[in-house]
């Protein structure tokens, strides 16, 4: 049987396989796992509410079931798998704070994303650290504090799922759900040298949801392996008749092997998405290397990128809309000199979207509307676009965001994060895989973007460029 260390480090699709042929009990599986978040998440405070009897009495629930005599072909396809939940995340009977002491309470009803997980067999251990009410990709609260990277704990996790990419870097758990607005999976998952996946909008069904036809916020899975992003997408994906964007797609299609002969892929790339964006030169050059990887595996590449402007107006107008909907009546409750205001960003984005007009939200609406035809057309031509996820490398924990970037200054707290944002508002499935490391031994991410709802297609490519270049292994010096 595979030592504690082990077991904590083998991807979820190898672990759940030992779990089936009851090689391994979850319940030992679970204890690996609780040890190791006993000793290393105090550094990097990743996972912010543990519920370790709880697991514990479903990790023994799950060996009996087996005992029992249970088909493990009849089990789920998590069975027996730790996980924590992004603190944003509605989890029954389990605290959930969105990193805001204005809702922090325990709520009497999952969320979809964590009703599917939870019946896909896999064990809740807790949740993971987010930065308040998931706006910024920097984790930091005013409940839990900041959580810290594990490759460098003077630096940022990103965020808005921090708390998860760092929790999965260290070993905590062998798998993580998150949520993407403007990169909220892809800029932590870059940051950490883990996996993050923001599939199509629908591709991942909201409930309950106060926009139910919003296609800017997205459910995923976050793994330290594409395989093991897209086991956790197989539970979470799928139909259902709360959501009207629900994809009708059934998830097990995420479950087959993801290997493909990658000869031939015509594959886009662009280091700056046509100089709209700055990068680091030291990310620049890590996705460089990425790219040329492409090249050696027999793909056409090409740099090239479809007409992105006007992502901008479509990002920030339909996000301060939805702020404004989501956040307005608390920004009414509790003034700025309220002990518990909303965060200044917060607080000036749902401003914004009160400032907004019908005329303004209906011009959002056709830019996006002719943005997604563009990109449509573009891949037509390509099967992939290749770029940065982040435009920066993980920064100062200190810092509330990048001021600059290679020299440009960043006019809010947005707009480093332009490189991600940008491939939000085309509705693309867009994939974060590990791409190679600054000088400094920080992790930069590739990002992959597809075509609409080829979410498979991106999980394929992504395989291909992670078995060619096995950067998942290179473990953070956090946990020795």
């Amino acid at each position: 049987m595979p030592n504690d260390d082990d077991l904590c480090f083998l991807p979820a699709l190898d672990l759940a396989g030992l779990l089936r042929r009851r090689e391994v009990s979850a319940r030992e599986v679970l204890t690996a796992h609780l040890d190791r978040i006993e000793r290393i998440n105090p550094a990097v405070n990743a996972i912010v509410t543990l519920v370790a009897d709880r697991a514990l009495d479903a990790a023994q629930a799950a060996d009996e079931r087996l005992a029992a005599g249970a088909d493990p072909a009849g089990l789920g396809p998590l069975h027996g798998l730790p996980i924590a939940h992004k603190d944003t995340h509605n989890t029954a009977g389990i605290r959930t704070s969105h990193g805001s002491r204005l809702v922090d309470g325990v709520p009497e009803q999952d969320d979809l994303i964590i009703e599917r997980i939870k019946a896909a067999g896999a064990i809740t251990v807790g949740k993971t650290n987010v930065p308040e009410f998931a706006a910024g990709s920097h984790t930091f609260n005013p409940v839990f504090g900041a959580t810290h990277n594990p490759y460098d704990l003077t630096r940022s996790a990103g965020g808005s799922s921090g708390g998860a990419a760092a929790a999965l870097a260290c070993g905590m758990v062998p798998i993580a759900d998150g949520s993407d607005m403007g990169g909220s999976l892809r800029n932590p998952a870059s940051f950490c040298n883990v996996v993050g996946l923001r599939p199509s909008p629908g591709r991942v069904p909201a409930w309950p949801a106060t926009a139910a036809w919003n296609t800017l916020s997205v459910g995923g899975p976050m793994g330290r392996t594409v395989g093991d992003a897209a086991l956790l997408l197989s539970a979470m994906a799928g139909p259902d008749p709360r959501s009207p964007i629900a994809l009708e797609e059934p998830g097990a299609r995420f479950a087959r092997p993801l290997d493909r002969d990658p000869r031939g892929l015509r594959v886009a790339w662009s280091p700056d998405l046509g100089g709209l964006v700055p990068v680091e030169p030291a990310v620049v050059r890590a996705v460089e290397s990425a790219v040329k990887v492409f090249d050696d595996l027999g793909c056409v590449v090409e740099e090239a990128c479809p007409d992105l402007a006007e992502g901008e107006e479509v990002f920030r107008t339909l996000r301060a809309w939805l702020f404004e909907l989501s956040f307005g009546p608390l920004m009414d409750s509790h003034p700025e000199d309220h002990p518990d205001a909303l965060k200044r960003t917060i607080r000036e984005n749902a401003e914004e979207g009160r400032r907004l007009t019908g005329p303004a939200l209906g011009r959002a609406e056709m830019a996006h509307t002719r943005l997604f035809h563009r990109v449509r057309e573009f891949f037509e031509r390509y099967d992939a676009l290749l770029l940065p996820v982040s435009q920066v490398a993980p920064f100062d924990v200190t810092a509330e965001y990048p001021t600059e970037v290679a020299g440009v200054p960043m006019a809010d707290y947005l707009d480093w994060m332009r490189s991600a944002y940008l491939i939000s508002a085309t509705g693309s499935p867009a994939l974060s895989v590990p791409a190679g490391f600054t000088p400094e031994g920080l992790p930069v991410g590739l990002q992959i973007v597809g075509p609409h709802r080829a979410d498979f297609a991106v999980l394929q490519i992504g395989h291909a460029f992670e078995q060619a270049t096995q950067h998942w292994r290179r473990r953070p010096p956090v946990v020795g």
